[in-house]
């Protein structure tokens, strides 16, 4: 491999270099003016100081074979990895033709996803998972190529950087981790977060892990640092960082002021390291330009920007009338079973059967699925309530296998997955109990508003399995509901089936669905006899279609989950009694809701009770009764009564759960109370 220099680099190379240089610069000294001419920018990064990495990063990168995951501060490396400066305006300005949003992504966040430069969030860091995933497939499908991703070294403090370099480093994938070490995270010196002075030797240990040091504010020394790395990283397909020593010539972003902690020799000290200057100099030492010929260069770049700008002002604003665009994509629609319901007779399956089966039988439907999570894949084993069992022996652990125990790693790594092919569809156990599911409701975030965020351009093709719930003695971090806390995340579909065929016709029409998916399993129910049903083979239900469990014209009884048991047997009991005929309606999908057939109910009957087992106070019962008494408290009797779980921590002790979770005879008492209201 030819290491270049100032000598051996070709003049048309220089020249085209810097351009890019002197472009960037220019761009990163317009965002400013932008801003205080209130056109946008309101968040702007500059990245002067980091000229030479970022320069090699987006040469290095390979259009058609290579993923870009750049972050905020990386405005030249997406310029150098061939997006024009109107594009790059475009999104500082966040107009409606913003390749990254079309407006509804904060400024300096640049990408064009059709090149696979990928559009990622402002959480620091998480876009180091998605590499990984997207690595993860390049290695099954034999594709020639490597995932870069951008950071800086603040961001090596945060436990999924470290969740992704250790998952690249164990499955061996061809993923770059460039690390750009300004000195600075914010105000927070280096030495505040880490002990050693280069943050990548915290990573010194690693097995399968190259190291490469690298002066980023040096063109040369920087490109022949990216060039080694994807070179190692293809040949061997295993993961390299680069640690590029950079200058921070700038404050960390328009909203700070380094001068209230750096004093006047450093600042000084930085301002007479640029990359850009110092590279200037050295095309005229040696003799590569002249002065008149970078004149002329720079005067080409000057014209260059004001094209761009002025394209940029002129185009349109993004239209509000579109916010609600993009928050879920069309969901796949049964053809037979429309409703969700069917009549089949025959034998009853319990619901961890149903799950398997299921499972099994849409990894036959798309061979491009995959399953991965906590304790799934081992041997015959799969998981701790075996819903996984018999996967990896039938479809090979290429497919099927087990992941770290990291819940970050596990979401992070299959959105990343998704995003090689949209035909790839990914079913994850994020945890083995949803209680141990909190580490990962960062990525969860982040899967939740990648639609949103891209204009439309990206979603990923995600199941998300937790066994969820109670009435099994488990206590703390084993019988708790997450349900409520996550529906306040729009951009998931949330299900709750109660029963088997319900959990086998969601998790199908989930699979076969573009979009993400949160699949919650009552694990008490798993093999409750109260829960098994027929199932027929090709079962389908779709999402925001309840399932009237019962009729009766006196009450509207709301649950799903659990609670749709102990809801039915109240309803059963009262009428025996000739207190009242309730109609039992299991939700089922909980986003997107069934209002139509509440509301329905609601109609005719005038009362309404919500069921569940999570806490009354914030969950999500609250915003069902919240819904129909605000669109339909005209047709309301009485006032919406609510049975649902104390509001404490979930007890252990089979004394504190009863307790705490409801139960029949709170239901009944309630529902009773309404009845005679």
């Amino acid at each position: 491999m030819k290491t270049l220099d100032i000598y051996n680099t070709d003049k048309d190379i220089l020249q085209k270099w810097y351009h890019l240089l002197t472009l960037g610069r220019a761009i990163d000294e317009k965002a400013p003016m932008h801003q205080r001419q209130s056109l946008g920018w309101s968040f702007h990064a500059p990245y002067a100081g980091h000229d030479g990495i970022q320069l090699a990063i987006g040469q290095t990168f390979v259009r058609g074979q290579d993923f870009l995951f750049p972050y905020y501060r990386d405005m030249l490396t997406a310029l150098s990895a061939g997006m024009t400066a109107e594009e790059i305006i475009l999104n500082g300005i966040s107009k409606a033709t913003d390749l990254t949003s079309g407006g509804r992504h904060m400024s300096n966040h640049f990408s064009k996803i059709e090149w696979h430069i990928e559009n990622i969030s402002s959480a620091v860091g998480t876009q180091a998972m998605h590499a990984v995933g997207v690595a993860r497939a390049m290695a099954y499908y034999n594709h020639t190529g490597v995932a870069i991703t951008s950071i800086g070294e603040a961001t090596v403090s945060e436990g999924y950087v470290y969740e992704a370099i250790n998952g690249a480093s164990t499955e061996k994938l061809p993923v770059i981790f460039v690390i750009q070490d300004n000195g600075y995270g914010i105000s927070v010196p280096k030495k505040d977060q880490t002990a050693n002075r280069k943050v990548a030797e915290n990573f010194s240990g690693f097995k399968n892990l190259k190291i490469i040091y690298c002066n980023g504010k040096d063109v040369f020394d920087s490109m022949n640092a990216m060039a080694e790395a994807r070179a190692h990283a293809i040949e061997t397909g295993s993961p390299v960082i680069v640690h590029a020593n950079c200058v921070r010539i700038g404050s960390h972003s328009n909203s700070d002021n380094q001068s209230l902690y750096r004093d006047e020799y450093e600042l000084s000290y930085v301002k007479a390291a640029d990359p850009l200057l110092k590279f200037r100099r050295m095309l005229l030492r040696y003799n590569r330009f002249t002065e008149e010929e970078l004149l002329a260069i720079e005067a080409e770049v000057k014209k260059e920007l004001s094209i761009a700008n002025r394209n940029a002002i002129m185009a349109p604003d993004p239209d509000p009338s579109t916010v609600l665009d993009f928050v879920l994509p069309e969901p796949y629609l049964p053809a037979k079973y429309r409703d969700g319901t069917h009549n089949e007779a025959g034998e009853k399956t319990n619901l961890v059967t149903a799950i398997n089966e299921t499972l099994k039988s849409e990894f036959r439907h798309n061979p491009d699925t995959f399953l991965w999570g906590q304790d799934v894949a081992n041997r015959d084993k799969g998981g701790v309530f075996n819903v996984t069992k018999g996967l990896q022996k039938e479809f090979g652990s290429k497919r099927v296998f087990n992941a770290p125990i990291a819940e970050d790693f596990i979401v992070g790594s299959a959105n990343g997955m998704c995003r090689f092919d949209p035909k790839i569809h990914i079913v994850i156990e994020g945890a083995e109990f949803a209680d141990y599911f909190w580490p990962a409701v960062e990525q969860y975030v982040e899967c939740t508003h990648e639609y949103w965020r891209s204009n439309g351009q990206f979603t990923p093709n995600i199941t998300l399995r937790l066994a969820s719930g109670g009435y099994i003695g488990g206590g703390l971090y084993h019988s708790q509901n997450v349900e409520g806390a996550l529906s306040t995340l729009p951009g998931a579909r949330i299900v709750y089936p109660s029963f088997a065929d319900d959990a086998a016709g969601l998790l199908r029409t989930a699979m076969r669905s573009k979009g993400f998916t949160l699949f919650l399993e009552p694990k008490a129910l798993y093999n409750a006899v109260e829960a098994a049903t027929v199932v027929p083979d090709d079962f389908e239900v779709p999402f925001g279609k309840a399932r009237i469990r019962r009729t009766g014209d006196d009450a509207t009884l709301i649950t799903y989950g659990n609670t749709t048991h102990l809801c039915l047997k109240v309803a059963e009991r009262l009428a025996k009694e000739n207190i009242g005929n309730i109609e039992v309606i299991d939700i089922r999908s909980l986003i997107p809701l069934d209002k139509q057939t509440l509301f329905e109910s609601v109609k005719k009957t005038g009362k309404v009770i919500v069921v569940h087992e999570d806490k009354v106070f914030s969950g999500f019962g609250a915003e069902l009764a919240a819904t129909i008494g605000t669109e339909m408290f005209r047709y309301l009797d009485a006032p919406i009564q609510r049975v649902g779980s104390t509001f404490t921590p979930v007890g252990f002790h089979p004394v504190f759960e009863q307790a705490i979770l409801p139960n029949e005879e709170r239901i009944y008492k309630a529902a009773k109370e309404l009845l005679e209201y």
